[in-house]
C-alpha cells in the first residue's frame, strides 16, 4: 500500500502546506518554552549557550514526537501527520533520519530554500527531506 494520490484522494492534502507552517511556529513556540524551563536547571548557564541547547532540545523534541505518533505537537494540533512511502506512520529510525534532514536543511539555508520551493510545488507538498525518504505529510485519517 502507498500514500493516497492527490489526485484521486486531494482530501488528504487540502490545507497541509499552511497547517505545517502553522505546526512549525506552535513548535519553535513549543520547543523555545523548554529551553527557557531547562535554563534555571543548569545553573543559568545555559544562557551561555542556549543556541546549543536549541539544537539539542529541538532534536530530540522532534524525533521522540515524530516516533511516537508521527506527528509533532505542533503537527498534531493542526491535525496533520507524516506518513512513510507505504503509508504507514514513522518508525523511529524513520523520525530520526527525518529530523537529521530537516536539521541539516536548516542550517544549510540554500538547502531550505529547495524545500520550500519543493513543498509550494509539488502535488503532495514534500519537502527536499521528505522527498528523499519518501515521507508524505497529509490530514490526519479520522478514526471510526
Amino acid at each position: 500500500m502507498t500514500t493516497p494520490s492527490p489526485q484521486t484522494h486531494p482530501e488528504f492534502y487540502d490545507g497541509v502546506l499552511t497547517k505545517r507552517l502553522l505546526a512549525w511556529v506552535i513548535d519553535t513556540v513549543l520547543i523555545f518554552l523548554i529551553c527557557i524551563v531547562i535554563v534555571p536547571f543548569t545553573g543559568f548557564i545555559a544562557v551561555f549557550f542556549f543556541a546549543f541547547l536549541w539544537l539539542l532540545v529541538s532534536f530530540v523534541y522532534r524525533v521522540a514526537t515524530l516516533a511516537t505518533g508521527s506527528a509533532t505537537w505542533g503537527m498534531r494540533l493542526v491535525a496533520i501527520e507524516l506518513r512513510d512511502s507505504h503509508d504507514r506512520p514513522l518508525d523511529g529510525g524513520t523520525a530520526l533520519m527525518h529530523t537529521l534532514g530537516y536539521s541539516v536543511s536548516i542550517a544549510a539555508a540554500p538547502l531550505q530554500a529547495i524545500s520550500i520551493i519543493l513543498m509550494v510545488t509539488s502535488a503532495t507538498g514534500q519537502g527536499l527531506t521528505d522527498m528523499i525518504l519518501g515521507t508524505v505529510a497529509m490530514n490526519k485519517r479520522r478514526k471510526y
